[in-house]
């Protein structure tokens, strides 16, 4: 089966509403922009609203940020169906032939949930970095959240964090609260 990615400009396009149920349904509202926020980022062409095709359909979504010589992911997710079958480390594989450094978050491994979690990641070859880290929120009601910072194909430097912390709060976090 042919997996590829096929990026979204707007939220209007084919199979978006599918897209956005999912991505709705997939994380907690304290991690999801409002619908206004995500129509206004997928114009910023730095910001790919990607969706995951197995041959053609709908398999899952990864929303990533491309700044040089890194990626970083902000949401990943299969349809539910799918997963447990490879599909994510596929897509995973096919993010990281880019050849830059791939950077994403994680919940703190605190219940088998989140657990699992890294475990996939570690799996996909992902390297747990041991820096304590807060996103900024996406909403006024919200505080900012502790999360675990990931990175493939190696573990981040100092440098690296302090320029991804950096393009997080003024790029991809700018025009939320």
């Amino acid at each position: 089966m042919n997996l590829a990615f096929g990026r979204c400009r707007d939220i209007n396009g084919p199979l978006m509403e599918a897209a956005l149920v999912l991505y709705r349904s997939s994380f907690p509202a304290h991690e999801l922009r409002l619908p206004p926020d995500q129509r206004d980022v997928m114009g910023d062409p730095l910001y790919h609203f990607d969706m995951c095709l197995l041959d053609g359909a709908l398999a899952g979504l990864i929303l990533y940020w491309d700044f040089g010589t890194y990626i970083y992911v902000e949401h990943f997710c299969i349809v539910p169906d799918m997963r447990g079958g490879g599909l994510g480390k596929r897509a995973l594989e096919l993010l990281g032939r880019s050849g830059k450094t791939v950077i994403l978050e994680i919940d703190p491994p605190e219940d088998s949930v989140s657990e699992r979690r890294r475990d996939f990641y570690l799996r996909a070859g992902y390297r747990m970095n041991s820096i304590e880290h807060i996103h900024p929120p996406y909403r006024k009601e919200y505080d900012g959240h502790r999360l675990k910072v990931m990175s493939f194909p190696r573990e981040l430097s100092e440098t690296e964090y302090e320029n991804f912390a950096s393009f997080l709060r003024n790029t991809v976090m700018k025009d939320l609260p």
